[in-house]
């Protein structure tokens, strides 16, 4: 995206290969925040921990961070509440957690940092005091395939609240990246490490490119007399003031651009022309108040054939606000049936003719989807999100068929519109939009004229693979 590439400048224009490393740590620099504070919050809140456990743990992290504890004895105590535990129940928490917080706290910075890394064939890493449930996620869905991390001991099955030496931690990270370069013929002296931690030290120091990402002030110091290049991220973590005001006048802004095209339905009588009006509205209103900036690529394809169905995957709640900035008028969204008992949004959705479907329902979906081939009959187009639920990232998840049947049904081509990065605004679980330039392709309409039920599999996926391939991303595992 454009603002990030001042960001990655220097690594597009340095040496291409696998002998240049690029080194990650976790916490605070690929996510914001800790990622443990997320696993205790779990612990605490789902009744596996008591509050003495989360007492103990919190009282053993202090003092390791005044330096009366040493790392093994820290981990091994936090670990305490984990003590017994099934290592699969355990890996399928840490799935879960990931899904439903650690994936929404990865910077969009740091993952144009990996993307560049890789893009430009380097060895990239994750190398974290954390552990290997904690870190293997977060590398999984950056596309990082090696990853250094502290081991839990594991017997029958059980882990037993102890580590496997040495920690991944101060020296022991240094000697672990030093032995994975020997090992795959990597430079260190042409390498990069990215950490907030003066405590990483050890391996910032070995490589030749250190790079302190929202450092921690003895960092910020040792930085500031060393020259080393620091990054400081804002687009997770604590929301701000601003942010959180941005995020309220944006959502409140349906109601006066529904207010504000009213008239002229009642003037002409035409319900149509006050959702174009307020459609158009909200659309520039809502991503202007939100921050959200947004880069067309192929805006002619909106406009070449209509009616149509477009197309969009489904990243972010801001999906929503970003249809109604580029189609504008006349065409009607489909939803989840829940969206109609949201106490604003749902009632003037309504009123707007949103179709609104059972998700878990299929013969009755499939009904609700004829007023969509009516509605394109008569001149609307249809906005629909094949994948049905936003994704946690920007893979693409499973096309469903509804989408395609209609355009097939009624004739009309099949506009994809590439929505790159909503998620730097709003990735999913999150509840308040930051500002964010947001990338969007329109590709060019796809005929449905010679479709049918036998082959529409086969079109389905072409199309899906257009998506991807302008995404620029891998397949969903």
């Amino acid at each position: 995206m454009e603002d990030h590439a001042l960001l990655t400048r220097e690594i597009e224009e340095g040496p291409r290969g696998p002998q240049v490393g690029a080194f990650f740590d976790l916490d605070r620099t690929l996510i914001a925040g800790f990622s443990a504070s997320s696993f205790v919050r779990e612990w605490l809140t789902g009744g596996r921990a008591e509050l003495t456990d989360v007492v103990q743990a919190a009282t053993s992290a202090l003092a390791f961070r005044l330096g009366r504890k040493n790392f093994s004895a820290f981990v091994a105590e936090s670990l305490a509440m984990v003590k017994g535990l099934s290592e699969d129940e355990f890996a399928a928490t840490a799935e879960n957690i990931f899904g439903q917080s650690l994936a929404g706290n990865i910077y969009p910075e740091a993952r144009a940092l990996v993307e560049a890394h890789r893009a430009m064939g380097h060895t990239v890493a994750v190398i974290s005091s954390a552990t290997y449930f904690q870190a293997l996620p977060v590398a999984r869905e950056l596309g990082i395939e090696h990853v250094f991390a502290t081991r839990l001991e594991v017997e029958n099955g059980k882990l037993t609240g102890r580590i496997v030496p040495p920690a991944c931690y101060g020296k022991g990270k240094a000697d672990a990246a030093a032995g994975f370069a020997r090992e795959r013929g990597i430079a260190l002296d042409a390498s990069y490490f990215y950490t907030d931690s003066d405590e990483d030290l050890p391996l910032l120091l070995a490589v030749g490119k250190p790079r302190p990402i929202n450092p921690s002030p003895r960092l910020q110091s040792i930085a500031a007399k060393r020259v080393w290049p620091v990054r400081n991220f804002t687009s997770r973590g604590v929301p701000s003031l601003t942010d959180i005001v941005r995020t309220s006048l944006a959502i409140g802004s349906l109601v006066p651009s529904f207010l504000l095209a009213l008239p002229a339905g009642l003037l002409d009588g035409d319900l149509r022309h006050t959702t174009n009006l307020m459609a158009t509205t909200w659309g520039e209103l809502g991503t202007a108040l939100a921050g959200v900036q947004v880069t067309v690529h192929g805006e002619e394809n909106l406009w070449s054939q209509r009616p149509a169905v477009f197309v969009f995957n489904h990243q972010s709640a801001v999906d929503t606000l970003l249809v109604c900035k580029l189609l504008r008028r006349d065409f009607v969204g489909i939803s989840k049936q829940e969206v109609r008992s949201y106490p604003i949004l749902g009632r003037v959705f309504a009123l707007a003719g949103t179709i609104f479907i059972d998700r878990f329902d299929r013969s009755e979906a499939i009904k609700a989807l004829q007023p969509a081939v009516s509605a394109l009959q008569h001149g609307l187009s249809i906005a629909i999100a094949p994948e049905g639920t936003r994704s946690i990232g920007p893979r693409l998840g499973p096309f469903k068929k509804g989408a395609f049947r209609i355009a097939m049904a009624a004739g009309v081509p099949v506009v994809p519109i590439v929505i790159h990065n909503a998620l730097d605004a709003l990735p999913k679980h999150a509840m308040v939009v930051r500002p964010a330039s947001v990338e969007i392709s329109v590709l060019e309409p796809v005929p449905t004229i010679s479709w049918t039920p036998e082959n529409l599999g086969a079109r389905i996926d072409e199309i899906r693979e257009r998506f991807r391939h302008t995404l620029g991303v891998r397949d969903e595992d």
